[in-house]
């Protein structure tokens, strides 16, 4: 049994290595969850929290979603989806969900720190799925898959589809079809369709239902994956592509899109 200073020890160390991750952004939360900061062998067995992959216990879906909406007005879209699934699998689990910084992820909104890249929800969700299904196994890595398929997902269905309990805001919110994973994109397509602003209340309202979506989604296929009942769909794009991209370039710009070098064909002789 651990003493009181080792277990102090431990929770200091876990919570300066998880900030270390929010400092370096998105893929070091990946390098932290792994014991990826130098950590030695003893460090690594008095501190579980920093084991990788991270337990998981099954959630409700729309429970899980009505935090994420609610938590949207205080965290945005990244650090909210990631609470909303953190803040339960703390109050189940504990650590290494109690220690994790979520606020810290607040950089997250609106495309990250609000250049309309990749949406929020989408960043969250890889965060979440990829902690708790861990690296790559038998050559599979499940985790980044999820995370994929989740985002063709988003790109295909017309969002939001959730619906809160309580709205901050009594007007009709249109649902409308992305084609994309990008911020930018995602939003400028509502707002073309519902004639709002950005900074309509109608549009956060719209943000905060999105967010929620992808949380419901999110807890829906981390359960299926929990009962041994998940098969991905999850694809990467460099493999239809090419290159790291998607694959509806002319959405916006148009058809002077350049190709990438195709590989090269092994020849026969």
């Amino acid at each position: 049994m651990s003493t009181g200073t080792e277990k102090q020890t431990c929770e200091n160390l876990s919570r300066r290595n998880l900030l270390k991750g929010a400092v370096l952004g998105v893929a070091g939360t990946a390098a932290v969850a792994s014991g990826g900061w130098a950590l030695s062998e003893a460090q690594a067995k008095s501190c579980p929290a920093l084991k990788w992959p991270w337990p998981y216990e099954k959630l409700d879906p729309a429970k899980t979603a009505e935090i994420a909406h609610d938590e949207y007005y205080r965290l945005e879209c990244g650090a909210s989806l990631i609470y909303s699934v953190f803040s339960q699998l703390a109050e189940k689990i504990g650590d290494p969900y109690a220690s994790f910084p979520v606020e810290a992820f607040a950089f997250l909104g609106a495309g990250v720190d609000t250049w309309g890249t990749i949406c929020g929800a989408n960043s969250g969700e890889n965060i979440v799925t990829n902690l708790i299904i861990g690296p790559k196994t038998n050559g599979v890595e499940l985790g980044r898959l999820m995370g994929s398929e989740i985002m063709q997902w988003y790109c295909d269905t017309a969002l939001p589809d959730y619906v809160p309990k309580v709205s901050k805001v009594k007007a009709e919110i249109p649902k409308t079809v992305s084609s994309s994973p990008l911020c930018h994109v995602s939003v400028g397509v509502w707002m073309a369709a519902a004639k709002k602003p950005l900074g309509s209340p109608e549009r956060k309202e719209r943000c905060a239902r999105v967010t929620a979506s992808v949380a419901y989604k999110t807890v829906e296929l981390l359960n299926a994956w929990k009962d041994g009942k998940y098969v991905t769909k999850g694809v990467f794009p460099a493999k239809l592509y090419h290159i790291d991209a998607q694959g509806n370039c002319d959405q916006c710009h148009g058809t002077n899109v350049p190709s990438p070098p195709m590989p090269e064909k092994t020849v026969k002789s």
